[in-house]
């Protein structure tokens, strides 16, 4: 754990430690000339420094009221333990990961647009009520709707900080992870202090692909963090899969380059219970709850078949909206799609 506190010092290097001394302990106390001969001469200086900045026991202070998880626990999640560099240690506080748990991470732009917001929201709703634990990363936009989608349905989600989990980030994500920490899990591989530098989220990533067994990207521009998760995933050997968009949206320009590249289409979660062999839910018509958009689509929408450009003239929303709203009423069972056109099912009431 003392280790986890040194820049400098991550998977491979820690790794190095225990090969060349056998034991964190033994390596802790090794001096500045035995650490020279395996890093460089700022990484040893940085080491020999730290053991007379840092007291192992104030370590096991500083976690009071989280778990502590090592490499090599029984409790530590296999799947990120079988990535090339799984985090020596991780903090975690909430709900233990089940090892046999279904995993997928729903991840996607900061700036994300409405139809993303309620694309994620579904996902998370829906993957949730089926018993798949949803991961993503606390971040404004799609990361967040997912996470709260999963909530609403009442299941399980793991949200992986790129900080120390005492500097949550973003301060207005504080409440959204109290609610993950009461009824899934908050984890990170930094210690406590730890602020939420720009360095830190790549690092995080890789635990977010690493802990799932396919990675979902909602929107996202070609160099977002997003697509640095369905690149990891890939290596790892995930599942990579993205949702389609506007055209007319900088947001689905990396969801739609991951899809020209062989990514699975997702166009709701049952594209990807299918590819975990879940068995969905089924889905259950609620007219009780229908927000205000929802309402004005199913009144437009009458008995016939229509065009989501119809739609929107007939409503008055705008396009992105509307499409939003209808992947929510597909996912809620309350439409069909019937090629380009949507249709109100029987049951769903107007």
């Amino acid at each position: 754990m003392a280790f986890s506190h040194v820049r400098g010092i991550g998977p491979r290097r820690f790794a190095r430690l225990l090969e060349c001394f056998g034991s964190a302990e033994r390596a802790w106390h090794a001096g500045r000339a035995a650490y020279a001969r395996i890093f460089p001469a700022g990484l040893a200086d940085r080491l020999a420094a730290a053991r007379a900045g840092i007291c192992p026991a104030t370590c096991w202070e500083e976690v009071r009221g989280m778990q502590l998880l090592l490499l090599g626990d029984p409790g530590y999640p296999p799947r990120l333990a079988a990535i090339s560099d799984p985090p020596f240690v991780l903090y975690c506080r909430g709900l233990p990961l089940l090892a046999d748990a279904p995993t997928v991470a729903v991840v996607g732009s900061r700036r994300s647009t409405a139809y993303g917001l309620a694309v994620a929201e579904a996902l998370g709703r829906d993957l949730a009520r089926a018993g798949v634990w949803v991961v993503s990363g606390l971040a404004r936009g799609v990361d967040s709707a997912a996470h709260r989608g999963a909530l609403e349905a009442g299941g399980r989600t793991l949200a992986v900080l790129g900080s120390g989990l005492d500097r949550l980030y973003p301060p207005e994500a504080r409440a959204l992870a109290r609610e993950i920490a009461r009824h899934g899990t908050l984890l990170s591989e930094f210690p406590p202090a730890t602020e939420p530098l720009p360095g830190n989220f790549p690092a995080r990533n890789r635990i977010i692909s690493g802990l799932s067994q396919a990675v979902v990207v909602v929107e996202g521009d070609l160099r977002s963090g997003a697509l640095i998760t369905a690149d990891l995933a890939a290596e790892q050997g995930r599942e990579v899969m993205a949702v389609p968009g506007p055209v007319t949206s900088e947001a689905s320009r990396g969801p739609h380059s991951l899809l020209r590249d062989g990514a699975a289409l997702v166009e709701s979660a049952a594209d990807v219970l299918e590819v975990l062999g879940v068995a969905p839910v089924p889905a259950l018509a609620r007219t009780d709850r229908l927000g205000p958009e929802e309402r004005r689509i199913m009144d437009a929408m009458g008995n016939e078949p229509r065009l989501p450009d119809e739609l929107a003239a007939l409503t008055g929303l705008p396009p992105a909206t509307v499409l939003a709203t209808l992947l929510a009423l597909e996912t809620g069972g309350r439409v069909r799609r019937v090629g380009t056109r949507y249709v109100a099912l029987p049951a769903a009431g107007r």
